[in-house]
């Protein structure tokens, strides 16, 4: 197993990868009639966020500021898990631990995707991620490539996400690819 970590350190947690999420909201999206797609991803994150963000409720300020970080990560890890899956179930653990919003997507991916997607994730290693952001935006001007990373790059940038990564190969030649990203939320009077 592969595993690479951005930055591997949050509020005193040594591994992200490894953090347990037993006590968490777990849900899974699986293929059927309807063909997961990323309307999907929306009404998962919306759900999440939802969900999650209640415990800020108190506090409108602080309720909009949590719904909006954790929808947006949501979306941003359950969209690429979608987009880039091979055909079966998506698993997603979600929870708050010490004022951190934690949250796990697991879905299978093909050897060239693990492939694609480790050589980006050791680019954004080797430079800020606010100047790949910048780069990133000028060259989707004027290119109509795909797969560029900007939603890795702005949750790096401006959200201070923390993520890691663990590429696990399967019997199949197919790779579980495990993301698990934590972003700190707002401070409330209410926990």
């Amino acid at each position: 197993m592969c595993v690479i970590r951005y930055p591997a350190y949050i509020g005193g947690i040594e591994s992200l990868a490894g953090i347990s999420l037993d006590s968490s909201t777990r849900l899974t999206l699986s293929d059927g009639p309807l063909q997961l797609g990323w309307k999907h991803s929306g009404m998962t994150s919306d759900f999440i966020a939802e969900v999650m963000a209640l415990r800020y409720s108190r506090s409108r300020k602080d309720y909009v500021q949590a719904h909006h970080d954790i929808g947006y990560l949501s979306n941003e890890l359950i969209e690429n898990a979608v987009k880039f899956r091979q055909p079966g179930e998506i698993l997603i653990e979600a929870g708050i631990f010490d004022g951190t919003f934690l949250i796990r997507v697991k879905n299978t991916i093909d050897g060239v995707t693990s492939s694609r997607f480790q050589q980006l994730l050791h680019r954004l290693q080797s430079r800020d991620p606010g100047e790949l952001l910048l780069e990133q935006i000028e060259t989707n001007a004027i290119s109509a490539e795909s797969g560029s990373g900007l939603g890795l790059l702005t949750l790096l940038s401006n959200y201070d996400a923390k993520m890691a990564w663990a590429f696990e190969e399967n019997y199949d030649q197919r790779i579980i690819l495990t993301t698990t990203a934590a972003v700190a939320m707002p401070p409330s009077s209410n926990l």
